[in-house]
């Protein structure tokens, strides 16, 4: 049998996972002021969250798994002769790729196949559910992280954020970057590829940076249907309301999944945040 494991970046529910045979998920965690430390996915419930975050006065840190996580994961494998395809977040925003390499080496497992994303949650959603399409058709583990490789250099994510503070006070973006999205009524449009987090565009109010977003979108290429996309939010769903209405008016799309944003990545955007993640068309 082949295993796919992921962490908890990718920001599944318990349900979404449960529907998938032999996933396991490895949670990161979340470090509040006080001293508590929560599971992400696990611990509080993601509402819980936000209200928590919007209320604190220190930005709370996050951490990746502990080896021994990975650790029980690979040891269970080897017991029952699996293999596994391991989807993990980027590894330019995370050391949990390289905690999940170390954890294998430790236990002398060697049928696992690492994918670094270089991406995170919807994103790796989409390399997940890759995944198991092909695991179900019969494609071999190595193939199947072989093809995710491939694909992941297609995969782009385009958010609205309210400002760029979380993002600069959890590392992720240089203060230069976020100093030209910290305007009076500027609203930043990030992207998300190669595995790190870019300042796309920016525009005053939230309308022209749903524009903005847009036009992006059409920059990159569009839309490969042949995969799933994902329209995500943080805190707040209503704020989501102008990309579904683009991706069903505008585009014509039907289908298409609707994610919550988890509370690692929710530490580093913030509330109120939107976005939308999809594969462009491969190059002519």
């Amino acid at each position: 049998m082949i295993r796919i494991l992921t962490d908890s970046a990718a920001d599944l529910t318990a349900k979404e996972a449960a529907a998938i045979p032999g996933l396991h998920i490895v949670p990161l965690n979340v470090l509040f002021e006080d001293g508590e430390t929560i599971r992400d996915g696990i611990d509080m419930t993601r509402a819980d969250f936000y209200d928590r975050l919007q209320q604190a006065d220190k930005l709370p840190r996050t951490s990746q798994p502990s080896p021994e996580s990975f650790i029980q994961v690979f040891e269970e494998a080897k017991a029952a002769g699996d293999e596994v395809v391991a989807i993990l977040i980027s590894s330019k925003l995370s050391g949990t790729f390289q905690c999940a390499k170390l954890a294998a080496e430790d236990c002398e497992f060697n049928d696992v196949y690492f994918v670094d994303s270089d991406t995170a949650s919807p994103g790796e959603y989409i390399l997940i559910q890759e995944a198991v399409r092909l695991r179900d058709e019969g494609v071999s583990a190595a193939e199947i992280a072989a093809a995710l490789d491939l694909l992941k250099k297609r995969i782009r994510i385009l958010a609205v954020v309210d400002s760029l503070k979380h993002l600069h006070k959890g590392g992720r973006l240089p203060a230069a970057v976020a100093l030209v999205g910290g305007a009076l009524g500027i609203k930043p449009v990030l992207s998300v590829y190669d595995g790190a987090v870019h300042l796309a565009d920016k525009a005053r109010g939230r309308p022209g940076a749903y524009v903005a977003l847009f036009k992006q979108m059409d920059k990159m290429g569009g839309i490969d249907t042949r995969y799933d996309f994902v329209m995500v939010y943080s805190s707040d769903k209503q704020v989501l309301g102008p990309i579904q209405h683009y991706v069903r008016n505008n585009l014509k799309l039907e289908g298409g999944h609707m994610s919550q944003i988890g509370s690692v990545i929710g530490t580093h955007i913030g509330p109120s945040a939107a976005g939308i993640a999809f594969v462009i068309p491969p190059e002519q």
